[in-house]
């Protein structure tokens, strides 16, 4: 991706979409939007619970405690499987390194559109979330050098698991973004933006805080 095909991109995608759960956005604005990684070193998670949430896949979502900290909450996998990524994944990758490679981002959507099929699906739609819409252009300036873009979703093996390796995840300027310009509108050529470990400073490039049920925003937080 030159110059030109990222400013292309961020007018195009002016705002980043991040879920967070419902009652988050004060813990994320003290300490930052962390990945599932960064949380369970932050609440010195022990090793083997760490191993459960952090290297198999969660059909559920997990309540994470410690001491003198608020309650944070990993979410659950449900668009993934392990037998999904089985055939998903070239033989040198197992479920547990997927998981582990996603674990160790944060990950913002580049469209509404795109959160509403997260917020819209069924066992998310009754829920109230947390949504952070943030400055893409904001975050990019100040954190591109751990940015990478990847072209799917890369936490769903549903309804058909589409082939993914380590590789589907570029960081700025290596992304093909000519090769998706041909194919996809102007919405759909980069699909996720993860951030290496944690945005920090996520407060500095938040547009607004919502809390969101569906499509539906029921109050603005910030």
């Amino acid at each position: 991706m030159n110059e030109a095909e990222l400013e292309e991109l961020i007018v195009d995608c002016p705002t980043l979409y991040h879920m967070a759960a419902r009652g988050s956005w004060e813990s994320i604005k003290c300490h930052g939007l962390m990945s599932t990684s960064a949380l369970l070193d932050h609440y010195a998670v022990d090793p083997s619970r760490r191993t459960a949430i952090e290297s198999q896949h969660r059909p559920e979502s997990v309540e994470v405690t410690g001491d003198g900290l608020p309650r944070a909450v990993v979410r659950d996998q449900i668009p993934m499987s392990d037998s999904g990524l089985g055939r998903a994944l070239p033989d040198y990758l197992t479920p547990a390194d997927w998981y582990e490679l996603l674990n160790a981002k944060a990950f913002f959507w580049l469209s509404e559109a795109r959160l509403h099929k997260l917020t819209n699906a069924k066992t998310c739609r009754e829920q109230e979330h947390d949504v952070l819409e943030v400055d893409t252009r904001s975050l990019i300036e100040a954190h591109g050098d751990a940015i990478w873009l990847c072209p799917i979703n890369s936490g769903c093996t549903r309804p058909m698991p589409r082939p993914r390796d380590e590789t589907i995840f570029a960081r700025i300027p290596d992304y093909p973004y000519a090769h998706w310009r041909k194919r996809r509108g102007r919405l759909e050529r980069v699909i996720e933006l993860a951030v290496d470990h944690s945005v920090e400073d996520i407060r500095d490039h938040v547009r607004r805080v919502v809390v969101k049920r569906g499509t539906e925003v029921l109050s603005v937080l910030e």
